[in-house]
């Protein structure tokens, strides 16, 4: 929340800062794709060989919704405070999601 509009709508910059989230915390980038939608907002994934960092923008709200999918050896939290560095945000709530055979829980984690 509180994230400056016009990085939210400057795809090559939010593609940029994804792909340094990643690689900041050592993951191992496959794929990137991200798409600039008219009038304003993007949308995008950083495919990892851990999983995945998505996005959604809303420019005009100041508001992006991030997805930081991992496993293994990388930080979700560490790929989360870059990003949210980096897109200037005034508020941040982030939820870790345990996934697989019994990690049924939701822990707020900022």
């Amino acid at each position: 929340y509180g994230c400056d509009p016009e990085v939210l709508n400057h795809r090559e910059l939010i593609e940029q800062i994804m792909v340094n989230a990643a690689l900041a915390v050592g993951a191992e980038i496959r794929e990137v794709a991200f798409h600039n939608f008219s009038p304003q907002g993007v949308s995008g994934v950083v495919v990892i060989s851990e999983s995945h960092l998505a996005i959604h923008t809303w420019p005009e709200l100041g508001y992006a919704a991030i997805d930081v999918f991992t496993c293994g050896h990388v930080n979700a939290q560490q790929a989360c405070d870059y990003i949210i560095q980096h897109f200037k945000a005034t508020d941040a709530q982030c939820t870790e999601v345990l996934r697989g055979i019994g990690a049924h829980s939701l822990k707020k984690i900022s």
